[in-house]
């Protein structure tokens, strides 16, 4: 089953976080069905209404907004805060990914456009945003997160009101490895 395409908003000083989120997308071993959306041309206008009407058309195409919350994109007005309002008003599933890694809404960084609307929160990791993208439910007024389980059943390490991935250990050394090919 397709999944609904997806319409980011981040802060430009997020545009990081933006790039390796679509990494995300190319990896092989990531199953989301993210959809670029994004207004590459229009990022270089200096016309502001211009650039929401080209963002209202992306966003009217997405099913599904993801907003990447950083430092200050709780202070996000002229562009973040309202692609989130027309999210709302179009009525697209909206996830929030914290870019500090917080599993729950963050207080501190999260817009208030997207608290209290039935919204799921999420840390900066490929596979719970990829689980989040597959399994949303729409809460009425009302946020909600995954349970620790759903967190360790996908491989995550809970400290806090974090949860990150273990490094990875690199592949064990084979003893044929240590064995060149003669000259």
């Amino acid at each position: 089953m397709a999944l609904p395409r997806t319409f980011v908003g981040f802060s430009s000083t997020d545009i990081h976080a933006y790039r390796l989120l679509c990494a995300w997308k190319a990896h092989e071993h990531i199953d989301s069905d993210f959809i670029d959306c994004q207004l590459w041309d229009e990022i270089s206008s200096e016309d502001e209404a211009y650039i929401k009407r080209k963002c209202r058309e992306s966003i009217g195409m997405a099913g599904t907004y993801v907003m990447l919350i950083g430092q200050d994109t709780r202070y996000k007005y002229t562009y973040v805060r309202w692609e989130a309002e027309v999210a709302l008003e179009k009525q697209c599933r909206i996830i929030g990914v914290n870019l500090d890694c917080w599993r729950y809404l963050n207080p501190a960084t999260c817009p208030p456009v997207i608290v209290n609307v039935g919204a799921i929160f999420v840390p900066f990791s490929p596979r719970i945003l990829a689980y989040a993208l597959e399994h949303f439910q729409r809460k009425i007024h009302k946020d909600w997160i995954y349970d620790d389980e759903q967190y360790r059943k996908l491989g995550y390490v809970l400290s806090g009101n974090t949860a990150t991935m273990p490094p990875q250990s690199p592949p064990p050394f084979s003893f044929l490895q240590s064995f060149r090919e003669p000259f």
